[in-house]
């Protein structure tokens, strides 16, 4: 067994964002992301093999995503309790985050 808290040991100050796997299976992957004015590097971007449903549970958080076949992103923004599924492959990268408070983010790989 193992327990824990998604928003205990929050650190005041992240230097780079915080990728801690809380389990993982052959199939499965939970991640806890903790950012704090992090975004993703200008002209990167996320694409894995992977599906990922992501839910903020603390903080805010500004998306572009690219879903597959389209050219242009979309932006999305997530506050507390907002939630969004990334099918495989499909480009996305964190635009900002909160600065002044750390953003809490469970990732989900399936």
């Amino acid at each position: 067994m193992h327990s824990g808290n998604l928003l205990g040991a929050l650190p005041d100050t992240l230097p780079t964002e915080l990728f801690e796997t809380l389990l993982s299976t052959d199939r499965l992957r939970i991640e806890r992301i903790l950012s704090h004015g992090q975004s993703t590097p200008k002209g990167e971007w996320y694409e894995q093999e992977e599906h990922e449903w992501v839910l903020l549970v603390n903080g805010e958080a500004l998306l572009a995503i690219v879903l597959p076949g389209e050219d242009e992103p979309a932006t999305l923004r997530l506050g507390p309790g907002d939630y969004v599924n990334l099918p495989a492959r499909c480009r996305h990268r964190v635009e900002w985050t909160a600065p002044d408070r750390v953003t809490v983010w469970l990732a989900i790989f399936y």
